[in-house]
């Protein structure tokens, strides 16, 4: 495959280069090689080891746990391309952290993702593309073009093919989820239901009224985040107490910290889908109730596009 007006490059970081090297493998080209490795202090170092003048480069790198270490080696990444006369340098975030930062919550407290908008922008950056952002007016953050995709229809196939959906009702565990799970509801024609939540404390939430009747109905919770698992799991404990008949989750980027995969594999979750946006770890891969679709087909596909300068947006019409 090549660009348009030149070369395809793909580089790799540390953050998921499982998801790096199937992205490659649909497209049918090696990544590009590169070393991405610390000093004995843990600073970054990045050496790119083949010729990128003139080319258009992909950089696949999640902002994912640890997030300063993989945001600093994408802005690494990038200087070492943009120093080595790459003609366009896209990066490819399927997660990008801070994204939850993206108001002031209260006086004196920053909007940290518009900083790192920010500085993905100064590094050198001439387009991102992103998955499933918690919030679509980050897009606005950038100063460069940037393509936000969709995992719903990873989603919607799966969903088709596991559920008999004349007795399926899609639920958003909060009122701020709504309008995601309202457009997954109308790709596959079934009703929606919403949790009233409240929200005492970051990390901690109490689950007050189910709106909708799903009584007799198998569940499926759509979000764009899971990190400690208690919304979901708080969640099927309501939606089975109003008689549902199973609850499932599909979730686009498991972040799943500390204890979650824990919670989630003791919960009356049925189970749990989440895409690979980020790498997951030992206890997620050994949780029963988790498990995880691949975005390298619609990443692959958007980047084809994005590199012979097709739509990208009629991925999802």
């Amino acid at each position: 495959m090549a660009a348009k007006n030149g070369s395809i490059k793909l580089v790799a970081g540390n953050s998921n280069p499982a998801l790096a090297q199937a992205i490659a493998s649909w497209l049918h080209m090696p990544l590009t090689k590169a070393s991405v490795r610390r000093f004995a202090d843990n600073e970054i170092f990045v050496e790119v080891l083949e010729n990128v003048r003139g080319s258009d480069v992909y950089i696949i790198q999640s902002t994912s746990f640890p997030a300063n270490d993989h945001l600093m080696e994408l802005l690494i990444i990038t200087d070492a391309l943009r120093r080595s006369s790459a003609r366009r340098i896209t990066a490819v975030i399927p997660y990008f952290g801070y994204a939850r930062q993206d108001r002031k919550v209260g006086s004196r407290a920053p909007i940290s993702a518009k900083l790192v908008a920010n500085l993905i922008t100064h590094a050198g950056i001439d387009r991102v593309m992103t998955l499933d952002l918690h919030a679509a007016q980050i897009q606005g953050f950038f100063d460069i073009p940037t393509d936000n995709l969709f995992a719903s229809p990873v989603m919607v196939r799966d969903i088709k093919e596991r559920f008999d959906l004349a007795n399926v009702m899609v639920v958003s565990p909060d009122v701020g989820g709504v309008v995601r799970a309202r457009g997954l509801a109308k790709r596959i024609n079934t009703s929606l239901a919403i949790i009233d939540k409240r929200r005492e404390r970051a990390g901690e939430s109490e689950v007050m009224n189910v709106i909708g009747d799903v009584a007799g109905f198998t569940c499926i919770l759509v979000d764009d985040i899971v990190d400690s698992g208690g919304t979901l799991v708080n969640a099927a404990d309501a939606l089975l107490a109003n008689g549902a008949k199973d609850v499932y989750a599909y979730i686009s980027h498991g972040v799943l910290s500390g204890g979650a995969a824990a919670r989630i594999g003791g919960s009356r979750l049925k189970e749990l889908v989440i895409t690979d946006s980020i790498l997951p770890t030992d206890a997620i891969i050994k949780t029963p109730n988790i498990r995880t679709l691949s975005i390298a087909p619609l990443i692959a596909e958007a980047i084809s596009r994005t590199a012979a300068e097709e739509s990208v947006s009629s991925l999802f019409d």
